[in-house]
């Protein structure tokens, strides 16, 4: 059969590429984003009494009511943002599909769209398939930072959307007051649409607060604000998300929706539903994971120095203010590139990481490496002393 494919440069992703080879060498899996333990017995307890009520038909199309209420009432607590649960909220399989379906329902051929590298690996796929084009915006490399100016050049009579990503997936920075404003600034007026990918919204850390787009007058009228339950509450294999936006977005979000999954898990939605009262199991995600992220930085730093190094001829950290995963930048120990060092430390030092080059459309080594800390910090600890054998 002679098959024309959509998306002809895209292979495996670098997060399956490099489990494989973790299992394959009984590495400690540091690559792909997922905790080490189990989620809290009380959801999973929920779960069960939810299935064994019955409830395990088809959901409705956009969530079960419950669940779509609980997001309205915590965005409009956090955010002060009301999103009607009828018209305005829609239940997802995992915040992937949510991406996908947002960017499906808008974005058509010759249309661009503005992505900031280095980006999360689904958002180029999404836009190509859907016949856009892709527009590269490198965020400032000394601290990852948004160049509004290169932004403002950037834009022309087919941009159709812009993706933004705060807590940022790879490198852990956040989208500012300023930066909000700075968008504002650049949108109004247009018809351009936003794409925010907040899956990582309650994991923010040293004092600092998630700043939702859906918090901007401005920005929120023209958004889809895109989150993951996954990520919040340990169960990131159960595939659940959401999407806020409103009334003329979610109309054409849910028109694709309703054939690309139609509805999602039935008795997890209630379960997440029930589970969400407990306000305080996600506003406390932030500290909890900080203290994950100083217990490998204090175990890697510790471990350089036991090997009579400087901290700065193994690893250089570089700043992590979000999510669940810490850069490292290895150029004054190797010139090797970061697929080349990622592999090397898989098979022969025993812990896989994920290459930054990935994350870049021109796939160029930048000596960074990147580390999930959703681990035990009994595997944090083995996995710098690990490392600091490079």
């Amino acid at each position: 059969m002679n098959i024309d494919p959509k998306l002809p440069e895209w292979g495996t992703s670098i997060f399956t590429i490099m489990s494989r080879m973790a299992v394959e060498h009984n590495a400690i899996n540091l690559a792909q984003g997922f905790p080490d333990w189990n989620c809290d017995d009380e959801l999973l307890e929920l779960v069960h009494h939810f299935q064994k009520k019955g409830f395990n038909q088809y959901a409705p199309m956009q969530g079960v009511p419950n669940l779509r209420e609980a997001i309205s009432q915590k965005i409009k607590k956090l955010y002060g943002r009301f999103y009607d649960i009828e018209n305005e909220i829609t239940v997802t399989a995992g915040a992937t599909q949510a991406l996908y379906t947002a960017i499906t329902s808008v974005v058509k051929s010759g249309d661009e769209v503005i992505v900031f590298e280095p980006a999360y690996d689904s958002y180029i796929p999404d836009i190509l398939s859907n016949g856009g084009v892709p527009v590269y915006i490198p965020l400032n490399p000394e601290d990852y930072s948004y160049n509004w100016e290169l932004v403002k050049q950037k834009i022309s009579k087919r941009t159709k959307a812009i993706i933004i990503n705060s807590p940022h997936n790879p490198t852990g920075s956040l989208i500012t007051l300023d930066d909000i404003k700075e968008l504002e600034k650049i949108t109004k007026g247009t018809e351009i649409l936003i794409v925010s990918d907040e899956v990582y919204e309650h994991i923010t850390f040293d004092g600092k607060k998630h700043v939702s787009l859906a918090s901007s007058e401005e920005l929120a009228k023209r958004t889809f604000v895109i989150s993951s339950f996954g990520k919040t509450y340990h169960t990131t294999g159960w595939k659940m998300g959401y999407c806020a936006a409103p009334e003329a977005l979610t109309k054409e979000f849910r028109m694709m929706h309703q054939f690309i999954v139609f509805s999602v898990n039935t008795p997890i939605q209630y379960a997440y539903a029930e589970f969400m009262k407990q306000e305080d199991r996600y506003l406390s995600l932030g500290k909890f994971y900080e203290l994950k992220r100083n217990v490998f930085l204090s175990e890697i730093q510790k471990s350089q120095l036991k090997a009579d190094q400087p901290p700065a001829e193994k690893f250089k950290i570089r700043k992590c203010s979000g999510t669940y995963f810490q850069l490292l930048d290895y150029s004054d120990v190797s010139s090797k590139s970061d697929m080349e060092i990622a592999e090397y430390l898989t098979k022969e030092i025993g812990v896989a990481v994920i290459p930054l080059s990935p994350f870049y459309e021109d796939r160029k080594s930048r000596s960074l490496i990147r580390i999930c800390f959703a681990k035990s910090d009994e595997v944090l600890k083995e996995a710098a002393r690990k490392l600091s054998a490079l």
